[in-house]
């Protein structure tokens, strides 16, 4: 019988600390009716701990909503306001998982985000994309993964119809990450 851990070249257990210079936690709503407007968080933090079996590994993370870049300072400015995330009340978005499953040659990992103090569980798609050494004398792992949100579902529910139909912001969230972490020293 092989285990799942030798399936997966140069797996390794323990915790790892995400690398926030070396990841991305990016998303992109409907704008408009026509397009998508893209954005991401400067400032986040999580950590992942890898099981001898990868299915009981788990992942927590936040996000300092305080940091989201849409690349214009007013549209932040905006987000940031009770109309959106209320960053003067719910300063973080966090995430912790409740399972780790594979999917496929990818994974789904459940888990529990939290948004203006409202929790809903999400799923996110999970793409392990490898583990190996860094040119530091550590290890790294890269995961990519991506989850649809309802904005409305956590609270964020502004209504702001056009002229002639439609909404100037979608109600659908995606969510895209990008994640490097460091293997800690045993």
């Amino acid at each position: 019988m092989t285990s799942t851990t030798t399936q997966i070249p140069g797996y390794a257990v323990g915790t790892w600390d995400v690398d926030a210079t070396h990841s991305t936690v990016g998303f992109s709503v409907r704008h408009m009716m026509v397009s998508k407007v893209r954005g991401y968080f400067r400032e986040f933090s999580g950590e992942i701990v890898t099981a001898a079996d990868p299915a009981a590994s788990t992942v927590t993370a936040t996000v300092d909503m305080d940091s989201i870049d849409t690349r214009q300072e007013q549209r932040d400015a905006h987000i940031k306001s009770a109309d959106f995330f209320d960053v003067g009340n719910h300063t973080v978005m966090s995430f912790r998982s409740t399972a780790v499953r594979p999917h496929g040659e990818d994974w789904k990992v459940e888990g529990e985000l939290t948004l203006k103090g409202i929790t809903k569980p999400v799923v996110l798609d999970l793409e392990l994309n490898g583990f190996g050494p860094d040119a530091y004398g550590g290890t790294r792992a890269g995961f990519s993964g991506k989850t649809e949100i309802s904005r409305k579902q956590f609270g964020v529910d502004i209504e702001m119809p056009m002229d002639g139909g439609g909404v100037v912001v979608g109600d659908k969230i995606s969510v895209e990450l990008e994640i490097e972490a460091v293997l800690r020293a045993a």
